[in-house]
């Protein structure tokens, strides 16, 4: 072990209570001999405990049919979210107004980020009201277990199937060991065409057969091909999820006005589009640490940071990007519809 490994061993052992997820970057999470033991699977058990623990006290902040949706399906899915009004005033300060946003390729995919800090929601009342109203926070905060501020966008995946290598994200996978949770309100229809968002049914809890399948993994996913899988967010395939008892794959091509709100613990993967196609939404991000006793005590509540979280991380994806010389992650000022320049 080089000297360098042993000043960092006290770090590696801190993340095993935090999120941490990489096996590739954490030699005591991708240990093998740890692994054989079941230290993948201990931390994904207790990870599902605290979060249902802590869900049970934010009961309150959804519905008794939310509430079941989650707990059979693993998503919670509503229609017709706003009056026609509303959606008319949110449509119309998405189309007419000018965002700085960031791209980001993936394959044959270009999502489009905006982050919608203070400064960009004031003087959108529409896209404001949205962004704070307690529907879209409460679903959020109650599918990821924790009363915090999540991190929001304005959301545009832009696909061209004929160009590019397949988007990596088309593949089935769990974001992560622990329970967390992403939300996206569709502006505009999604057809089954454009590739729309899906989700395994039930496959947000830890069953005996998916324990299994995650030991399995665990064991050698320090040494996998895909840097993805070796990262954490594991993938599997049609036939595993077979093996594991689960039914097929729920397809959201929901009409506008639609809102997802899904445990991406659960596998799920974006469907390839048969066809070139734009999809916008308001999407949400809430993941903490999930081993903490607590729901609230959430820094990124505080005042000044508030609402800022989007912002903040593309800053610092930025930043990373410059000192690495990636080229790709930019900043672009114009609207976000079709009526912008095509990345591709």
């Amino acid at each position: 072990m080089r000297a360098i490994d042993i000043l960092k061993t006290p770090l590696w052992a801190a993340e095993l209570a935090s999120g941490a997820k990489s096996f590739a970057d954490n030699p005591i999470i991708g240990s093998r001999r740890l692994n054989e033991k079941g230290l993948h699977v201990a931390r994904m058990r207790l990870a599902e405990r605290m979060s249902d623990w802590r869900r049970g006290r934010l009961a309150k902040l959804v519905s008794e049919d939310d509430r079941r949706q989650y707990a059979e399906q693993g998503f919670i899915c509503r229609h017709d979210v706003l009056s026609s009004d509303e959606l008319a005033g949110l449509r119309q300060e998405v189309e007419e107004n000018t965002f700085h946003a960031y791209d980001m390729r993936q394959g044959n995919a270009v999502t489009r980020f905006v982050p919608l800090p203070p400064e960009v929601l004031k003087g959108k009342p529409h896209l404001k009201r949205f962004v704070n109203g307690s529907l879209f926070q409460n679903t959020l905060r109650y599918v990821g277990s924790v009363n915090a501020d999540p991190i929001v966008y304005l959301h545009v995946v832009m696909t061209e199937p004929t160009k590019g290598k397949v988007d990596p994200q088309t593949s089935f996978h769990s974001d992560t060991f622990q329970p967390t949770a992403k939300s996206w309100f569709f502006l505009y229809d999604v057809a089954l065409e454009d590739g729309p968002f899906n989700y395994i049914a039930g496959s947000h809890r830890l069953t005996p057969e998916r324990a299994a399948w995650e030991q399995e993994q665990s064991v050698q996913a320090a040494e996998a091909r895909n840097k993805l899988h070796a990262r954490g967010s594991f993938r599997l395939t049609a036939e595993e999820a077979k093996q594991m008892g689960f039914s097929d794959p729920v397809a959201f091509n929901v009409p506008g006005n639609s809102l997802v709100v899904a445990d991406t613990h659960g596998f799920h993967a974006r469907g390839k589009s048969e066809r070139p196609s734009v999809r916008v939404g308001i999407y949400g991000s809430l993941r903490r640490n999930p081993f903490l006793p607590v729901t609230g005590l959430d820094p990124f509540s505080l005042p000044g940071i508030k609402g800022r979280q989007a912002q903040i991380h593309m800053k610092e994806l930025q930043l990373k990007a410059r000192w690495r010389g990636v080229k790709g992650s930019h900043r672009y000022a114009g609207k976000i519809l079709i009526t912008e320049p095509s990345p591709f």
